[in-house]
């Protein structure tokens, strides 16, 4: 009994509840900010929120027009070294079945925790930010990401490439279940066929992230309506070793819908949103990367140890006195996800 007990602490220790969301939100998408996560919508919820990690607060940015209908849509950060660092662009897209409600939607993003705004209220310079408005060309004339009849229902991408100028996007009912590496000096694709896990194979709708060279799965389910199942299991699969491996934790409740984001700052992994087994919730949670990655454990103490041995010179040269702060917590952690990336 004392272990079932231990057990029990131990699981519910591996998810710490934040506050709640603003509104019931399913099939969200988020992007990282700095200290903020941009929730984007969500099916036939068509609100976007700043949440605050270092202040666990939400802030209201904006919604999407009207007319647009959001069911399993797409938000990608776009990407230019040459931007202000305040700033940020969000490319949105995505349709419902039979290629209806298209959108491609685009927004100049400036913190709405900031005072950038107000101050800028006497001028034109931010009118157009933090609001969704049509993705156009050079000739002002709306670009749309979806053929004429493709479900882009559930559509994800990912941008990349040598100047982060292509976007790869992939949607039902072509689900992946490949490796794919792309020669872009030859524009050729190259598909690798994976091992998937018996029990995460029925599965979809749940929330992943993908970590070096590992990719959690969070929840799920299976798809049927005369025997539904809502899965609340957590799985990993790593790329280096292609191995699936399926964790006795798992998450607090069951989960289908919910949208998981790495923040990498301070190592930990969001859990937003989503529907049990009946309706919708508020759920907010976060969990440690290392509870489920233990080799995050042995990188960080070998840096650990690098690192005291650097300061301990320091302290001999300029011979002074120096103690730890919780700013060395997190260079450690940046450190250790460029010098150990696969």
């Amino acid at each position: 009994m004392g272990n079932r007990t231990t057990a029990q602490k131990h699981l519910i220790n591996s998810f710490q509840t934040l506050e709640e969301l603003p509104t019931l939100l399913e099939d969200s998408q988020c992007v990282l900010h700095k200290h903020e996560i941009l929730i984007c919508g969500g099916k036939r919820q068509n609100a976007c929120y700043s949440y605050d990690i270092l202040k666990n607060k939400y802030k209201f940015i904006c919604e999407y027009p009207s007319h647009v209908k959001l069911k399993g849509h797409c938000v990608v950060k776009l990407i230019d070294n040459n931007k202000n660092s305040n700033e940020i662009t969000l490319l949105s897209f995505g349709s419902s079945l039979f290629g209806k409600n298209k959108h491609t939607l685009v927004m100049k993003y400036v913190s709405v925790w900031s005072n950038i705004l107000d101050i800028s209220n006497k001028s034109n310079e931010f009118n157009n930010y933090n609001q969704w408005v049509p993705f156009t060309d050079n000739d002002n004339h709306p670009i749309i990401i979806a053929s004429d009849y493709a479900n882009y229902t559930g559509v994800r991408a990912v941008i990349g490439g040598s100047n982060n100028h292509l976007l790869f996007i992939t949607y039902i009912p072509h689900n992946i279940r490949l490796s794919i590496e792309y020669d872009e000096n030859n524009n050729i694709f190259q598909f690798q066929r994976l091992p998937v896990c018996e029990k995460i194979a029925p599965l979809s709708y749940y929330a992943h992230v993908c970590i070096n060279d590992i990719i959690l799965f969070f929840g799920g389910w299976n798809g049927r309506f005369n025997n539904v199942v809502v899965s609340k299991s957590v799985y990993k699969y790593s790329i280096r070793e292609n191995k699936w491996t399926t964790f006795q934790n798992t998450l607090p409740s069951r989960l289908r819908g919910c949208v998981a984001i790495l923040d990498e700052e301070d190592n930990y992994i969001h859990i937003i949103g989503g529907r049990d087994h009946e309706k919708k919730v508020l759920t907010h949670m976060k969990t440690k990367v290392r509870v489920w990655d233990p080799s995050q454990l042995v990188m960080i103490y070998l840096f650990f140890y690098e690192t005291k041995l650097v300061i301990q010179y320091w302290i001999r040269i300029l011979k002074i006195k120096l103690g730890w702060i919780d700013d060395f917590d997190k260079i450690i952690i940046k450190y250790n996800r460029t010098k150990y990336i696969l």
